[in-house]
């Protein structure tokens, strides 16, 4: 992960996009520590990689989908056959700013776009 943010420090103008991946959560707090290294701007799939101090996240939510987890695993336990249970897509998408990381990027957000977060964290 280092050579990589490396090289995106490298070029002109970067960023980066931190996919929505098990590996790179785990990680979340290394991610997040890189980008600040190497002065990268990064979005990040979950309200977590923000609160870790990431600038900006947009993705589903991960508490919510475990509440959906738990009902579902109370339906099987009461009976309910998996598969008659329907596929469920995420309904709740949480978009966090840091302010924090922000300043010490140099980002100024319009105030329509601070407007728009479900949290601003300062």
């Amino acid at each position: 992960m280092e050579a990589a943010f490396a090289s995106f420090a490298s070029e002109k103008d970067s960023a980066v996009i931190i996919a929505s991946d098990p590996f790179l959560t785990s990680r979340r707090v290394r991610l997040v520590a890189l980008a600040a290294q190497y002065s990268l701007p990064a979005i990040y799939p979950f309200r977590e990689f923000a609160q870790a101090g990431g600038l900006i996240s947009f993705g589903a939510s991960i508490s919510e989908a475990f509440r959906q987890v738990g009902i579902y695993t109370g339906r099987i336990l009461k009976g309910e056959k998996t598969s008659d249970l329907p596929v469920q897509l995420p309904t709740k998408f949480e978009f966090v700013i840091n302010l924090n990381t922000a300043k010490a990027l140099g980002f100024n957000f319009p105030i329509t776009l601070l407007g728009r977060a479900d949290e601003v964290i300062e």
